[in-house]
């Protein structure tokens, strides 16, 4: 390739390395600016994407359509609150380190995937929705009624992370003369949760295990025939996206302080759902975004309520502002299948393809 082509592709790189550089800056640097109302909003975005990276693993990349997600965020919130209290509140509690208990949360969740796993990695369609359906149904009902363990109806505490001999609670430390809250010091191992795991699904995707994924997503029959073993992948699958489900149960447990039974139904499990649609199928980026747009929106809507028209704060007539997001990415999932079949993330690849090489006059295809 000459160098009158080699050149432009080198300036994007370097573009795109400045882009993410000052972006590293912005997030590592948010905490000391931002107030608690923001930072509790971008660690539920966070927790939001570590999910909808695992449920994007299964549906986007794998074709496995799952409704169930919502109980394997549930097992990850409830898991890591037994394992870590000690029981000085009546409730069950294993009183271990907490970053063993949430360690153990997640792999309770792989768990209970696991279990689930011969089910997912037979059926596919909407079978499967309707089998993982029923998980939701199963667990709201262990939730409310498992009182010892989940603390019924009201739920339960959550005890704060502690990790190198820092505790993530709500006790002051000062840096650089900003105090640091639980907030703020949760912002950084989020963070760490969600770079992580997304370099992990990237990896996956783009190496050998991601190529068997979107065969049998594209055609299942075709991937068995080239000795792809369909349903172990599918298995495995599943079990993956329930451990990152699991973590971002942890997760928000930790940002909640509070776990409730309520909030793990079925509405979660199609907002997770409505997060990958939006975003892109199959992306880890377009999970990403999706999640941020999905988790933010009715945030955003209850902090400006009284200067938007139509929404009202929640009890005082008119349209919720936990209603109007529902009705605004409901309208963005129909936009998106309907003129933007590969998310949001797919406009910005297709400017990078129109600009690419390919678009140069005189080179060979």
């Amino acid at each position: 390739m000459s160098e009158a082509l080699v050149r432009p592709l080198r300036s994007a790189a370097r573009t795109r390395t400045y882009v993410w550089a000052a972006g590293a800056v912005l997030l590592l640097a948010l905490p000391f600016y931002l107030d608690r109302f923001w930072l509790q909003a971008g660690l539920f975005a966070m927790a939001a994407a570590i999910g909808a990276i695992g449920i994007n693993l299964l549906t986007g990349s794998t074709g496995q359509l799952s409704m169930g997600h919502a109980f394997f965020l549930a097992v990850g919130a409830y898991g890591y609150c037994v394992f870590a209290a000690d029981g000085g509140d009546g409730l069950t509690g294993l009183g271990l380190p907490t970053w063993l208990a949430a360690v153990l949360a997640v792999l309770v969740a792989g768990l209970a995937g696991g279990l689930f796993s011969p089910i997912a990695g037979r059926l596919r369609g909407a079978y499967l929705g309707i089998a993982t359906l029923a998980l939701i149904f199963i667990g709201q009902h262990v939730l409310f009624n498992a009182r010892d363990l989940t603390g019924g109806f009201n739920g339960r505490d959550v005890p704060p992370l502690s990790l190198f001999g820092l505790t993530f609670d709500d006790r002051e430390l000062v840096v650089a003369a900003v105090p640091f809250g639980s907030a703020e010091k949760l912002w950084y191992a989020g963070l760490v949760l969600l770079l992580g795991c997304a370099l992990f699904a990237r990896g996956v995707l783009r190496g050998r295990p991601g190529r068997a994924m979107n065969a049998i997503r594209d055609h299942r029959i075709a991937a068995g025939v080239i000795g792809v073993p369909v349903a172990r992948y599918r298995a495995a699958v599943f079990v993956l996206s329930s451990m990152y489900a699991g973590l971002a149960g942890v997760l928000l447990a930790l940002v909640f302080q509070r776990t409730v039974p309520d909030y793990f139904g079925i509405t979660l499990s199609l907002e997770y759902l409505a997060m990958i649609v939006i975003g892109g199928l199959g992306s880890v980026s377009g999970a990403v975004v999706g999640a941020a747009f999905v988790s933010l929106l009715p945030q955003l809507l209850t902090r400006y309520s009284d200067a938007l028209p139509l929404v009202s704060a929640p009890g005082t007539g008119g349209i919720a502002p936990g209603e109007a997001s529902r009705y605004l990415y409901g309208a963005a999932v129909v936009a998106v299948v309907l003129f933007l079949p590969g998310g949001l993330v797919r406009v910005a690849a297709g400017r990078r393809v129109r600009t690419g090489p390919r678009s140069i006059p005189g080179e060979e295809r």
